[in-house]
């Protein structure tokens, strides 16, 4: 059999620790080990976007811009590679096209290679703009289905899908595990299915929750998987991805052989090792990450979303209900149209959960988010949404039919002024558009020695201060993005 090595991007620099310790890493974690990342050969490494945005300004001041020229000086030789939600970006609302472009522009210009697109419902028309400005920019568009399971969600579904994403003009097509759902001889189904269909390089990202990762990597591997996301072994497994070490290992020898060198990896892991000491040493990194967790495959609930999810009961003073808000999950996303469950529709759905179990009757009260959802304001539903519950969220209200985008008018300008006086630089501005509460006291504190950080409650997901026992209090608010 002709050899066809199997390329590897890391994800160290940005999922391992997002998914393990709270984005917690500093660019002074990251840079002593640089030199070496980028001798190794990834086909890229995975540094920007997600949550770092935000745990950068709002946690750690460090400007994340200046973080990514950093990387790209320190590692000149691979592909740097990022994770942007569609017309989201990095924050949690759609932006008009303008903001996406200049946004893709500026990543572009300091530094990021390879931007993967993603779109919470996979819908094509909320991923059009980010892919065309990436491509005109000169970077490389990888566009990511988002994968799940449902009635609607099934092979001959995502097949489509990259078909349509190929005709669009992606680069790369990425299948987009994030709560490790998809089972080994699933993925080898799957990934033959691609590659005899779509012509462009497949990359697979998954995660260990559920403890099958790697042996979802060594199918589609058999299969004819192009390029798969791992993380060096000290923020590796559990949340986090496979290990890159121990499947560079299992292939050498073989036809897809990575030819990626194992010394070398154990000389940068060296230096991980620390610093995972360091993340857990200050609480962030909880050994409870690690641990394999079923649960996901039984419920469909990625892990950043059941943590949310017991911490809204807490606060409403009804955990003993967490079995029911678990049973409650799946009818509420098969009345929403069957979303995937990633940032933001897993909040979304969550939290309508939670609400029909602790208000004394199902849809008697519907967050502003689940509104927005039902009225088409993120795009379109994979599948049929129940008519008599939409009727109950937005009465009469008429449903956006068109890309959401499309009713947004141009927001730049108006960014532009409302920063004139604390933006030194259009990246400010476009950091104050995506996080205009946190962006201000990070321009006034930037530069200054911050004092080492303690970990607080507060930083994780949570429903707001209310009163005890009142549905109330359950409400979404997206301080980090944990379960992705």
């Amino acid at each position: 059999m002709e050899k066809k090595p199997l390329f590897i991007t890391d994800t160290i620099l940005r999922d391992a620790h997002q998914s393990q310790a709270a984005t917690r890493m500093r660019l002074e974690d990251m840079l002593p080990a640089c030199e070496i990342l980028d001798s190794i050969g990834y086909w890229s490494l995975e540094c920007w976007g997600g949550a770092t945005f935000d745990a950068c300004m709002r946690f750690l001041n460090e400007d994340p811009w200046e973080r990514l020229r950093a990387l790209k000086k320190a590692m000149p030789k691979t592909k740097l590679q990022m994770l942007l939600r569609g017309q989201n970006i990095l924050g949690y609302k759609h932006y008009a096209d303008d903001m996406v472009e200049q946004f893709c522009k500026k990543s572009i210009e300091n530094g990021i290679n390879v931007v993967r697109i993603f779109d919470a419902l996979n819908d094509t028309r909320n991923m059009e703009a980010a892919m065309k400005y990436t491509k005109y920019y000169g970077g490389i568009a990888e566009i990511a289905m988002s994968y799940t399971v449902s009635p609607v969600h099934n092979e001959e579904y995502f097949i489509r899908l990259a078909s349509k994403l190929e005709e669009m003009g992606a680069d790369v097509i990425c299948i987009k595990d994030m709560a490790n759902l998809l089972l080994p001889y699933d993925a080898y189904s799957l990934v033959k299915k691609l590659k005899e269909n779509v012509s462009v390089p497949i990359h697979l990202h998954t995660h260990n929750t559920t403890g099958t990762g790697d042996m979802v990597y060594l199918m589609a591997m058999q299969a004819g998987v192009d390029i798969v996301d791992t993380a060096l072994s000290p923020l590796a497994n559990g949340t986090a991805q496979p290990a890159t070490e121990s499947l560079v290992a299992t292939l050498k020898g073989t036809e897809r052989d990575t030819g990626l060198d194992l010394m070398k990896m154990s000389e940068a892991a060296a230096h991980f090792r620390k610093v995972a000491a360091r993340l857990k040493a200050e609480g962030f990194l909880d050994p409870k990450v690690l641990s394999v967790d079923t649960n996901t495959l039984l419920y469909q609930v990625p892990g950043g979303m059941l943590s949310n999810l017991i911490s809204q009961l807490k606060q409403a003073n009804a955990e003993d209900k967490y079995y029911d808000v678990l049973e409650e999950i799946p009818r509420v996303r098969k009345d929403f149209g069957y979303p995937p469950l990633v940032t933001p529709t897993s909040q979304i759905v969550g939290t309508q959960a939670v609400m029909n179990i602790i208000a004394g009757g199902r849809y008697k009260m519907f967050p502003n988010e689940s509104k927005a959802l039902l009225r088409g304001e993120y795009g379109q539903l994979p599948a049929e949404v129940n008519e008599e519950v939409r009727k109950l969220a937005i009465g009469d209200a008429e449903v956006i039919t068109c890309r959401p985008a499309d009713l947004l008018k141009p927001e730049l300008e108006k960014y532009r002024e409302e920063t004139k006086d604390i933006a030194k630089c259009e990246e400010d501005v476009l950091s104050f558009a995506l996080f205009p509460q946190v962006a201000p006291k990070f321009f006034a504190e930037r530069g200054k020695p911050k004092a080492a950080e303690a970990p607080k409650a507060a930083e994780a997901p949570k429903a707001a201060e209310a009163p005890k026992a009142d549905p109330n209090a359950v409400r979404t608010l997206y301080v980090q993005d944990l379960s992705k």
